[in-house]
């Protein structure tokens, strides 16, 4: 059984770390390079950066602040926002990140999934997918940084992106995202259920028992958090030791 991830995610806008509520309201937290430090040190396998208006912007990822957060930072990174080509992949991967991940430009091309899985390898390319249910009771994905409708559904969209050659998928609810209430079950069973991929959930977290309670149902490879590890509600190593007491397997260095 593969050891579950436990993935700190930094939302970018201009230099600061913000975070929100339905990604939206953001408030300034803290500075990137401090941050990624920060949760590097108290353990976190992987972390999530995400510039989250890059795309809304029709701007390029920062990868000069790419380098400097990265810098004495020895654990994968994820980057995402703003990725229009596979130039901007070599970049972000020659700045220090692991693995790209792509959502607003993939949703208008989707063939750029298969482009770059083939020129990159797929365990480079991450499918990041922001979901909002809706009233009709399916889940629709959502572009720059949660802000705009597609009228794709969300579960629909990961199964064809694991075609185009995918390696990954980044699983956010925008109905959770920043309230603390817990990850969206409901949403994550349809698409882990169904995925030959890892799948890393975003949007929720509460605490360690939030933590259990998703791993109970389904196994996703990777849960994210911000805002609790950004407000010090809790810390990684004391997730890590609470999933490791109730038999969850954890990577744990």
């Amino acid at each position: 059984m593969k050891k579950l991830r436990i993935i700190s995610r930094l939302d970018i806008k201009g230099p600061n770390i913000v975070k929100g509520i339905h990604c939206e309201g953001l408030r300034v937290v803290g500075n990137p390079k401090d941050l990624a430090y920060k949760y590097f040190k108290n353990g976190a396998d992987e972390l999530l950066c995400m510039d989250i208006v890059a795309s809304l912007y029709q701007r390029n990822f920062d990868f000069d602040l790419l380098r400097s957060l990265s810098d004495g930072v020895f654990i994968p990174i994820t980057v995402g926002g703003g990725i229009r080509s596979t130039n901007d992949i070599n970049n972000a991967l020659r700045a220090g990140a692991d693995k790209v991940a792509i959502n607003t430009y993939a949703i208008k091309n989707p063939r750029f999934l298969n482009e770059a899985a083939r020129k990159f390898g797929s365990q480079c390319i991450v499918l990041s997918i922001e979901a909002k249910k809706h009233p009709d009771g399916w889940w629709e994905a959502y572009t720059d940084g949660g802000r705009e409708h597609t009228g794709i559904n969300a579960v629909a969209w990961a199964k064809k992106a694991i075609k185009l050659g995918i390696g990954e998928i980044i699983l956010t609810s925008i109905d959770n995202d920043g309230t603390k209430k817990g990850y969206d079950i409901d949403l994550i069973k349809k698409i882990t259920f169904s995925s030959p991929v890892p799948i890393v959930v975003h949007g929720g977290a509460a605490g360690p028992e939030s933590f259990l309670d998703i791993l109970k149902i389904c196994r996703p490879e990777g849960l994210s958090a911000a805002s609790i590890f950004h407000y010090r509600d809790h810390n990684i190593k004391d997730i890590k030791n609470y999933l490791a007491y109730n038999k969850f397997p954890i990577r744990h260095d």
